[in-house]
């Protein structure tokens, strides 16, 4: 984990759930994250570019969406396995499951579901955390997970 000096046994047992990071924080961080989403999709799409050249126009449009869509949810399901993405270290956030441990691989692969489906809707799933107890978004309830920030210590 970053940052974290725990060492032997201690490293093993999961972190403490720590406070929840301010919405301006967690807004910045996703807008970081989409910049560099968009840096990945632009050089993994010019290879796959060159569809358009042999498939029906349609065809390769449908087959490059998909294509992306599917580079994303790689970008984002590696990246919160391990608990951050590069956007979420630089602005000391980190994504746990919900008992505090490190997110399990079904659990990050339902909050990119979940994810895609409540930000759709005008962003409905992320302004839901205005009015929950615990300020979470939306995917992170239904994933099990919640954001934590990282630069907490118990």
């Amino acid at each position: 984990m970053d940052g974290d000096r725990r060492t032997g046994a201690q490293a093993l047992t999961p972190p403490s759930v720590g406070p929840v990071p301010g919405l301006p924080r967690r807004l910045f961080s996703a807008a970081y994250d989409a910049l560099l989403l968009l840096a990945v999709l632009l050089v993994a799409g010019l290879p796959a570019a060159a569809l358009t050249l042999v498939l029906p126009h349609e065809l390769a449009v449908a087959v490059l969406r998909i294509y992306l869509l599917l580079v994303a949810a790689g970008y984002f399901t590696l990246f919160w396995r391990k608990g951050q993405t590069l956007a979420m270290k630089t602005w000391r956030i980190r994504l746990q499951s919900a008992d505090g441990g490190m997110p399990s691989q079904r659990q990050v692969w339902l909050r990119f579901l979940f994810a895609c489906l409540t930000l759709a809707p005008l962003g409905l799933g992320w302004w839901v955390a205005l009015w929950r107890d615990d300020r979470q978004f939306l995917h992170d309830h239904l994933a099990g997970t919640r954001l934590v920030r990282s630069d907490w210590r118990a």
